[in-house]
């Protein structure tokens, strides 16, 4: 099977597997809110972010209440999600950053993105890709390594294996992408303990036989 050929058979096993829903589970309504919730996700579970969100949009509901915060009373808010003094002091600088230099408005591209306090790389590519239809690779660290294991990139840094799998993969995949490839990462290609037996990619992996330790 040449690379090409191998490729098509990843995705299309993914998509069998996994569906080929495009929308990320964190909970949200608008742009806002998503960026929120993707901050929050940082070194915690979507699900864990879902349990804490409806308080936090419910007392802070917009960028504006969120720019005038209390501090204290937002880290009580975000305590379960862990890293919580860090994230709150961020969320009230990114939301004051858009309040007064974006007109309110969550801005679009990778430059302004990128300009918010707390918001990196990936972040700015969930909201390209989920709010503004703007196909995008967000590398996590789950993406990076089964991208990597995959033999899709050899690169570490996460935007030089955005450029890998930019080459690679078909610009219709790329936002699915990181929603399948976490999935997989947390539930079978588990970094330390992975389920090859399980994996519905196994018969194209090239690092299904060092698993498996032959």
């Amino acid at each position: 099977m040449d690379e090409k050929s191998r490729v098509r058979e990843i995705l299309a096993c993914l998509d069998a597997y996994y569906g080929s829903e495009t929308r990320v589970s964190l909970d949200h309504e608008n742009a806002w809110e998503l960026l929120v919730a993707t901050i929050l996700s940082a070194q915690c579970t979507d699900a864990r972010v879902n349990m804490v969100t409806p308080d936090l949009f419910s007392k802070y509901p917009d960028v504006n209440a969120m720019a005038e915060a209390d501090l204290e009373d937002l880290e009580k808010l975000i305590h379960s999600v862990g890293f919580y003094h860090a994230k709150a002091k961020n969320l009230i600088l990114c939301a004051r950053k858009i309040r007064d230099d974006f007109g309110g408005e969550v801005p679009s591209t990778i430059e302004e993105l990128t300009s918010l306090t707390g918001v990196g790389r990936k972040t700015a590519n969930v909201i390209r890709g989920n709010i503004y239809d703007d196909p995008s690779i967000v590398v996590d660290t789950h993406v990076k390594r089964i991208s990597k294991k995959l033999g899709l990139t050899s690169n570490t840094e996460p935007e030089k294996v955005e450029i890998d799998l930019m080459n690679v993969l078909p610009k219709d995949h790329w936002i699915r992408w990181n929603i399948q490839l976490i999935t997989l990462g947390r539930e079978i290609c588990i970094a330390r303990r992975p389920k090859c037996q399980e994996c519905p990619l196994s018969h194209v992996c090239p690092s299904r036989h060092l698993e498996d330790g032959q």
